[in-house]
């Protein structure tokens, strides 16, 4: 934290925009789809409350299932949970630790000769790379299932020149002070 950092905290104080709204904030999702590429952007407490907020908009409820990736942190599968829906874990692909597309076709052609779609797939871009989005959008288009991408690690990483995140139905990010971009904390939904 330098001068410029204790600059903007006087003017939240000056100003009185605390919380949880602001200048700032605005100028936060405008700069922040400027960078992904994203048409809209939604400032949320955490990457977790972006992927709950992107479930509900969906419609994802009790009873529905939500395919997600295996490897990665308890706030991917929380939210399925939270709004009474299950997790179906699709494992990762060797070469990029990311879902495998092959495996998620599976699950996808075997839930509809069952009749049992899925509401929506989550795939998570894991350390700083994409997952290979085509064949995966390929099998969510087939379906007419919406993909939600969990960019929250794959800020500055392109998929075909574009930004993880942006490929899908919505984007989520995370500001977690783990994260390749951090507030602190907070998180994002791109559009």
């Amino acid at each position: 934290m330098g001068t410029q950092e204790l600059e903007f905290v006087k003017e939240a104080f000056d100003t009185n925009w605390i919380a949880p709204v602001g200048p700032h904030i605005d100028a936060f999702e405008l700069e922040f789809c400027d960078l992904v590429g994203a048409k809209h952007a939604a400032a949320v407490s955490s990457g977790t409350a972006a992927l709950h907020l992107a479930l509900r908009l969906l419609g994802v409820g009790p009873g529905d299932e939500v395919c997600c990736s295996t490897l990665t942190f308890i706030a991917t599968a929380n939210p399925i949970i939270y709004l009474g829906a299950k997790p179906v874990f699709i494992d990762s692909d060797r070469g990029t630790w990311n879902m495998n597309p092959l495996l998620l076709r599976q699950i996808l052609e075997q839930k509809a000769r069952l009749g049992k779609l899925p509401k929506a797939v989550v795939v998570v871009h894991l350390y700083g790379q994409s997952a290979d989005i085509d064949p995966i959008l390929d099998a969510c288009n087939l379906y007419g299932i919406p993909l939600l991408e969990d960019a929250a690690e794959s800020l500055g990483a392109t998929y075909k020149g574009k930004s993880p995140g942006t490929l899908g139905r919505m984007g989520l990010y995370s500001f977690n002070g783990n994260k390749i971009i951090t507030t602190s904390r907070g998180g994002d939904v791109g559009l």
